[in-house]
């Protein structure tokens, strides 16, 4: 909305600062991260009244989760107010590829609060039927692909070569959707801790804004050998809300938690992310920086196949997470050491853009 008065009255001096993304990014950031911070009370307290007993724990998880009894959910809905507040204020509003990204995060999110509603009014860890809710992503993740794909290409970018594309034609819709609920998902699962999935979605979203600024500018692309994506310099914006918004989730999120994500949250946010590695066509990047979800996501996968396979288990407890935990790790030791990874996996993910 700013933005849009910058243009039309021509704002001069420091308020011409409002044309520059660099600028409308950090202030994003800190839109997100105070209005999370100033809300996050009152939501909590709400979502304690009418949740009454909060999240349901899983009887057959570790024990140390059975002292989170009472503690509420949804709280996605203090990261996607405060997420989509920020926005609003300072994007473009008529940038196409941020209105696919706004609408996976919502989208999703209303996804997830159905089924984190389901949970809590049943009392039970279930939630929606899996083909019901799969099926809802990727009717909402189909509808961004489109409206993205109305603005790229339909080359799969390899990373590591200059040049080197994979054209995949009207695939590209199918991989982009696939791309997009994965993710979604992945992160989903990785919410199983304290603070475990928050610190490394706000890191991915800290890599992604950096990349979606040099996509999103001819020289710096040409110089780095990566595509330019017309339109992608203001997802930086939206990532940079995203990391304002975790981070103020984060504050009551921290260990001992008063609050939990939930679906709303997690199923938002990863799709969120997904829809912006689409968007400035980094999907395989996204692999590399988000390497911790596609690490939870790969450990329940090989859990349930060589447990049909074999009636035995790879790992003690699936997410792998759970794993450590059951090894005598303390869930703070586990938190902080995933994140240490999420960092060097965003690093590493960051070096493929020069090496080239």
């Amino acid at each position: 909305m700013l933005y849009f008065l910058a243009e039309l009255f021509e704002f001069e001096g420091l308020l011409n600062l409002v044309r520059y993304q660099t600028f409308r990014a950090g202030a994003a950031m800190m839109t997100a991260l105070l209005i999370g911070l100033v809300i996050g009370p009152r939501f909590i307290a709400m979502l304690r009244v009418r949740q009454g007993k909060g999240q349901p724990i899983r009887a057959d998880g570790p024990a140390s989760h059975q002292s989170k009894v009472g503690t509420p959910t949804m709280g996605g809905l203090m990261i996607l107010t405060s997420l989509v507040a920020a926005m609003f204020l300072w994007m473009d509003l008529g940038n196409p590829l941020v209105w696919a990204c706004i609408a996976v995060c919502v989208g999703f999110g209303v996804i997830g609060f159905v089924d984190d509603l389901d949970k809590v009014t049943k009392s039970s860890h279930k939630g929606l039927s899996g083909k019901v809710r799969l099926l809802a992503e990727f009717i909402v993740a189909g509808i961004a692909a489109y409206l993205i794909v109305g603005e790229i290409n339909t080359d799969l970018y390899v990373p590591f070569f200059s040049d080197r594309v994979v054209p995949l034609g009207p695939f590209y819709y199918l991989f982009a959707a696939t791309v997009i609920v994965g993710f979604g998902n992945a992160v989903n699962l990785t919410d199983g801790l304290d603070g475990l999935a928050t610190m490394p979605v706000v890191i991915a979203a800290g890599a992604f804004m950096i990349i979606c600024y040099l996509v999103g500018r001819v020289d710096y692309s040409e110089y780095l050998g990566i595509p330019h994506v017309p339109y992608a310099g203001e997802l930086a914006l939206f990532c940079a809300a995203i990391m304002g918004a975790g981070l103020a989730f984060l504050w009551f999120n921290a260990p001992p938690a008063a609050v939990f994500m939930g679906d709303t949250g997690s199923l938002a946010l990863g799709g969120a992310l997904g829809a912006v590695a689409v968007a400035s066509h980094h999907e395989i990047v996204l692999l590399i920086i988000g390497g911790l979800f596609v690490m939870e996501t790969a450990s329940v996968i090989i859990q349930v196949f060589w447990f049909k396979r074999t009636g035995r288990r790879v790992f003690r407890m699936a997410p792998i997470h759970h794993h450590f935990e059951q090894l005598g790790w303390k869930e703070s030791t586990v938190v902080i050491r995933f994140w240490i990874i999420a960092i060097v996996l965003a690093v590493i993910g960051l070096a493929t853009l020069k090496l080239r």
